[in-house]
């Protein structure tokens, strides 16, 4: 029974570290790969170095020359 109540602890900790990196906008590149591990095990991850500007891009855009 402890050893559960451990786990959800745990996994309660996970799922607020995850929150509160979502909310400051740090992307969450173990999140990604578990889920193309799940979802896509065809597919190869991109690197962390790639995930981490394709994250950029989409938060921010790509204006492609615009100022604003």
């Amino acid at each position: 029974m402890l050893e559960q109540g451990l786990r959800e602890l745990g996994a309660a900790g996970r799922t607020l570290a995850q929150s509160l990196r979502l909310m400051v906008g740090l992307p969450d590149y173990g999140g990604y790969v578990a889920h193309m591990e799940r979802e896509h095990p065809d597919q190869t991850p991109m690197s962390y170095e790639d995930f981490f500007r394709e994250r950029q891009a989409a938060r921010y855009g790509s204006r492609m020359g615009r100022c604003c």
